[in-house]
């Protein structure tokens, strides 16, 4: 296989907006191990490759609790049993630690990569080495702004400030006025990403409240406290469904009238939202994020392909989920899918 991916010969730039353009206007966990591709790839398509058996490391930056990565899981250990694989899934959200994962995968001479660039700066060394022993290494997740600068072959994704832009834009339209950005893990790129592009178009207040995204007791005591000291908060906006509803559980400690607006699904969330305790969610469909990331290796090494012409991102978010569309929604969150 031809492993060069040097920019002089790609296509020209595509974005490829994935299954979210469906919705019109639809809208990081478990630990590290676990089942094989083979049997938890639930829903995944009859059939199988008749290629060449490969092996490909997922390598997140996934905090314990966090049952965003879950989604992200199912998806790539669907492309892995669809397309022959062997999935070897590690995760750390110490930055060091997680490249030192990526650098085991590279021990183990596996044939691709997919990455999560939460902390950039902290991969770049990790991925060159990556690329000098010739094994093609792609993105996911985190890292939409820096994923060419570290000569990743694709990323498949949302762009978090658009998101964070929509979201801001979203709010405005509810009318509030006095919000606060739930930042779970401080430092990581994507988060700060969000929150700025919130404070680019809300035309109210926002302030961000940085908390420990490992320790919920520690999160929902922040945030209570927060909305106790200042009582004019109307949005409480949180980057990920569980801490969306720990912050439900803050706003009726507080005694507090505030709402919650989110990034990000899983099937309590929908169920949030049905009831009316969410007002809306942004969703950046990481089952097609893990799907994508793993398929595009398969697709590569076996017929030379790059997604998004090897120049642009993959996009498959943001969109809305709300009360509007929920219902669609939550049968695929039920199954643990979206």
């Amino acid at each position: 296989m031809d492993r060069s991916y040097s920019r002089s010969r790609r296509l020209a730039p595509v974005v490829a907006v994935a299954a979210a353009a469906a919705l019109t206007l639809a809208g990081c966990s478990s630990s590290s191990g676990g089942k094989k591709a083979e049997e938890s790839a639930e829903g995944a398509s009859a059939g199988k490759a008749n290629t060449p058996r490969m092996t490909v490391a997922l390598v997140t930056h996934q905090s314990a609790g966090d049952t965003f990565w879950d989604i992200v899981r199912k998806g790539a250990e669907a492309a892995a049993a669809k397309d022959n694989i062997k999935l070897i899934y590690s995760n750390d959200p110490n930055a060091g630690n997680q490249a030192n994962l990526v650098q085991n995968a590279i021990d183990q001479k596996v044939d691709g990569i997919a990455i999560t660039l939460a902390k950039p700066d902290a991969m770049k060394d990790v991925v060159s080495k990556a690329k000098a022993a010739g094994i093609p290494v792609v993105g996911l997740n985190s890292g939409v702004s820096d994923w060419q600068k570290l000569g990743l072959m694709e990323f498949f994704g949302q762009d978090e400030t658009v998101a964070g832009e929509a979201l801001g834009k979203r709010l405005n339209e509810e009318g509030a006025k006095n919000a606060v950005c739930v930042i779970q893990e401080q430092g990581n790129i994507g988060l700060e990403q969000r929150c700025a592009g919130v404070k680019k178009t809300f035309e109210g207040d926002v302030e961000n409240l940085n908390v420990n995204g490992t320790d919920m007791p520690s999160v929902k005591s922040t945030i209570t406290a927060k909305l106790k000291q200042d009582s004019g908060i109307d949005h409480v906006i949180t980057l990920g469904a569980p801490f969306a509803l720990t912050a439900v559980q803050s706003i009726g400690d507080a005694g507090s009238k505030a709402k919650v607006a989110t990034f990000d699904l899983n099937k309590d969330l929908t169920g949030a939202i049905k009831k009316g305790d969410i007002e809306f969610a942004v969703d950046q469909q990481p089952y097609l994020q893990g799907y994508l990331a793993i398929d595009s290796l398969w697709l590569y090494k076996n017929n030379g392909n790059y997604m998004g012409g090897g120049e642009a991102p993959v996009l498959t978010g943001p969109a809305f989920v709300d009360k509007t569309n929920v219902e669609t929604i939550d049968k695929f969150a039920a199954k643990g899918t979206r």
